[in-house]
């Protein structure tokens, strides 16, 4: 048993990269799409999809260094 207990490592890494993938996406068609169809969003349908591509891209970036190179390197 690792330090950290019985951790995947290779599936928080790649579930964690498509989360954040998974939001960015949300933010940015709902942008996109928003726009297009509706015309002015209210603000805070601008602020949720901004925050999302944000986070998305800062979780995309973030998790494969924790859990495919921090972790498995300090165990």
């Amino acid at each position: 048993m690792g330090r950290y207990g019985n951790l995947d490592y290779s599936f928080l890494t790649k579930a964690g990269f498509l989360f954040g993938l998974g939001l960015l996406l949300f933010g940015a068609s709902g942008e996109i799409l928003g726009h297009a169809v509706f015309g002015d969003l209210p603000a805070w349908q601008n602020t949720l999809f901004t925050y999302s591509e944000g986070v998305g891209l800062v979780i995309s970036f973030v998790t494969p260094w924790i859990f495919g190179i921090f972790l498995p390197l300090t165990e």
